[in-house]
Order: structure tokens, then C-alpha cells, then sequence
């Protein structure tokens, strides 16, 4: 499975930004997806999880209320749509798949077998 994270970019505070992670290769339905962020200097954090089906969601603390996480199966992609971005937003968004990853549990960035390159957000105050 090769995952491709696009739609960073540069925006303001407030604005909104919609990442995709397109899968080649190989389906990834029956895989869970996650998304981390990470800046230099600090630990990958987890930002969303989702479920194969797509009716089961996870998303840290930092971003609950903001970032939504939603997937198209027909499609093989995975979005993260965020809204209300904030300074602190500003990483390097990488999205993930595992096909033994349960959402619920998807915040643990070791489970995952596949990764993405990474997409720059950055959010200027």
C-alpha cells in the first residue's frame, strides 16, 4: 500500500484546510486510517483515527470540535477536514493504515504499517 498526503499549504488562524491521503496499490477498506502531526524537535502525535466502514471516530483533545476525519472507499481516500486552525496546528500531517488497527485504538502511531510522506500545514497567527 503507498499512501499520499496532500492539501497542506500555508493559511491564517481561522482559516480551514482539507487533507486528503490517497491509497495506490492496494485497497485500504478493510484498513484503519489515522492521522499524526508532527514539528521538528517533538514527538509524532495522533491526530484522528477511523474505522474501516468509517462509522467509528477518534480524534485527539487538541483538535476535538475542529478536525473532522471521514473516508470514501470507493475512492480509497481518507480526509481531514480542519477548521478553526490555530497556530499550534502548524506540523507536518502524515496519514497512516493498518488492517489490524481498530479506531479505538488507533491512536497508537506504532500499530501502523503504512505511511504517508507527510503534508506541510502551517498556520500563521
Amino acid at each position: 500500500v503507498q499512501l499520499q498526503a496532500s492539501g497542506g499549504g500555508l493559511v491564517q488562524a481561522g482559516d480551514s484546510l482539507r487533507l486528503s491521503c490517497a491509497a495506490s496499490g492496494r485497497s485500504v477498506r478493510n484498513h484503519g486510517v489515522g492521522w499524526f502531526r508532527q514539528t521538528p524537535g517533538r514527538e509524532r502525535e495522533f491526530v484522528a483515527a477511523i474505522s474501516r466502514t468509517g462509522g467509528g471516530t477518534a480524534y485527539a483533545d487538541s483538535v476535538k470540535g475542529r478536525f473532522t476525519i471521514s473516508r470514501d472507499n470507493t475512492k480509497n481516500t481518507v480526509t481531514l477536514q480542519m477548521n478553526s486552525l490555530k497556530p499550534e496546528d502548524t506540523a507536518n500531517y502524515y496519514c497512516a493504515a493498518d488492517p489490524s488497527v481498530i479506531w479505538s485504538e488507533g491512536k497508537n502511531q506504532y500499530a501502523y504499517r503504512y505511511w504517508g510522506q507527510g503534508t506541510l500545514v502551517t498556520v500563521s497567527s
